[in-house]
């Protein structure tokens, strides 16, 4: 059966992240099977500049638009995938026409505000718990997330929905590319506050410490970090050489609801040293691939011994086929 699907997302180009990773290949993989989707992003709406993170649009006075767009497109199947303002606009819709429809929780939005606005976390969740409590099912990628929203008084349906990696583009390669002292410690994501990198770059470790990407946080870490080499951003091939040609993928986020950028680096053949946290704890489960330590130098020193053919194969077990399964299951009947 083919259906009429309609997705909803704040997070999109020229954001690179996980949601978008994940958002892309999902429906990418769902309009192979014959699927309609309606994909609506901020790039159909005027848009504002995210506060302290410019490269993240908001979508302005969307919902006239948003409205037209669903009752012509009239979807069998709605989910909404971030709490921004295309996301409130599609809540207020569903409502309005007694709909139902399914939600997804990407990221720690409480702990973001948090560590950006200094919003108390009390009031973030609260916001969450009002955002999500209409929706027949909240997909969650990992055991972790669903365990922690359960505990904080999420009263819905929680449901998996995992994520993938492509093989075919992240794989191991030549390290000679990168021709600097090993071995090479490498971050790869956006350059802001809440990737928590500091706690990596301040590490007295041998070799050389490499970060790809961009973010608010840049001249910052520049100025603070003299010895860091500051690739800035990256995308399609010359990223994947980027991350195969490094020697241990470090994580020090603790804000992550999964990091997909984990599996990228695993496909690599690179071991990952990361805090044990949400987010690595769910995807690190076997420690021949990856070492999770609240030492994170230690964690990065024992990771330098594992091996790169454990780490891909690792990886292989996470496909796109399988997470857009997932995400097809949990859907729901619109009406």
């Amino acid at each position: 059966m083919t259906l009429k699907i309609a997705f909803i997302t704040d997070a999109w180009h020229p954001q690179i992240n996980g949601v978008v990773t994940t958002i892309q290949n999902t429906c990418s993989a769902l309009e192979r099977s014959g699927h309609q989707i309606k994909l609506i992003t901020p790039e159909q709406f005027k848009t504002i500049p995210c506060p302290s993170y410019p490269s993240i649009r908001l979508a302005l006075a969307c919902y006239g638009k948003l409205k037209r767009q669903l009752d012509e497109f009239n979807p069998q199947r709605i989910h909404i995938a971030t709490e921004g303002p295309l996301g409130l606009a599609a809540r207020r819709y569903c409502l309005s026409r007694n709909l139902a429809f399914t939600t997804s929780f990407h990221t720690l939005f409480a702990e973001y505000v948090n560590l950006r606005f200094k919003i108390p976390l009390s009031w973030g969740y609260g916001f969450l718990r009002w955002f999500h409590a209409p929706a027949k099912k909240v997909m969650v990628a990992t055991p972790s997330v669903e365990s922690d929203l359960n505990a904080r008084g999420f009263k819905n349906s929680l449901v998996h929905w995992s994520r993938g990696v492509d093989p075919d583009f992240y794989y191991p390669r030549d390290k000679a590319f990168i021709s600097l002292p090993r071995p090479i410690s490498m971050f790869v994501g956006r350059v802001a506050i809440e990737k928590n990198i500091s706690a990596f770059l301040s590490l007295d470790i041998p070799g050389t410490k490499i970060v790809v990407g961009d973010g608010p946080q840049m001249k910052e870490l520049k100025a603070k970090f003299p010895d860091t080499v500051f690739v800035g951003f990256l995308s399609g091939e010359p990223l994947a050489k980027y991350m195969a040609a490094a020697d241990v993928f470090v994580f020090p986020s603790r804000t992550d609801t999964f990091g997909i950028v984990l599996l990228d680096a695993l496909a690599s053949g690179i071991p990952v040293a990361a805090f044990p946290v949400t987010g690595p704890v769910d995807v690190i489960t076997s420690d021949k691939v990856g070492k999770l330590d609240e030492n994170l130098k230690k964690a990065i020193t024992d990771a330098l011994k594992l091996d790169a053919d454990d780490c891909r194969n690792y990886a292989l077990n996470y496909s796109w086929a399988n997470c857009t399964e997932q995400f097809f299951n949990n859907l729901v009947p619109a009406f």
